[in-house]
Parts: structure tokens; sequence; C-alpha cells
């Protein structure tokens, strides 16, 4: 299996530091770290369960948002070079993850769960 440390720890930077300020906030910040417990658990590949569909997807879509403009320009000025791959990695798998997550929501109608497999890491 592929180190994912980095994913996991990013995932949980974004939802440690979000506020539950709602409801739908605290599920999303509940699908980032149960996809951060499966990770960390060795698991790179699980479920998401159709009732989380939509809220995992917008969750991805917020943690890519937040690194891609607070965090990687921080990386790109260190020159840290290790730093910006995990950082853009991150950012392209959970552009693609909430793609596939809200395609197969709105192909099922929100009624089949999602096996999900990360990419490898490059």
């Amino acid at each position: 299996m592929t180190n994912y440390k980095f994913f996991v720890a990013q995932l949980r930077f974004v939802a440690n530091r979000t506020k539950c300020e709602s409801g739908d906030v605290a599920r999303k910040i509940d699908a980032l770290l149960t996809i951060a417990d499966e990770v960390e658990r060795g698991n790179s590949n699980f479920f998401i369960a159709a009732k989380n569909l939509r809220n995992t997807s917008r969750a991805l879509a917020g943690v890519a948002g937040f690194l891609q403009q607070h965090i990687l320009p921080e990386v790109i000025a260190d020159a840290n070079a290790m730093g910006e791959k995990q950082v853009r990695w991150t950012i392209e798998t959970c552009m693609a993850l909430m793609a596939k997550l809200m395609t197969h929501a709105e192909l099922t109608k929100d009624a089949q769960d999602l096996y999900i497999t990360l990419p490898p890491i490059d």
C-alpha cells in the first residue's frame, strides 16, 4: 500500500480548523474524518454510503479549495518541493473524488453506495 499519511494529515488539518456552525458543516467534517480514519487504518479502498455522497463530495471540494487558496501558495513560496507535490496530489485527488461522488449521486438518485479507490501517489 502507498503511504497516504500526508493525505490523512491534510484532511484532519482542514477538518479540525473548520468551525461547526451548523449540522451541515458537522456532517461534512464527519465525512472528512471518516475518510481519514479509513485511510489511516491502511484502507486505500473504502465505501461512501449513499446518504453521504453529496456531503462527502462538498467536504472534499472544500479541502481542495482551502489547500489551493491558503496552503499551496505558502508551500511554493517556501520552495518545498515535496510539500508542493503532496498538496497538489491532495487537491487533484479531492477534486477527482468530488466529481466521481457527485456524478454517482446524480446517476443513482442518491440510492447506491460508492466504492472509492485512492489513486497512487506519483
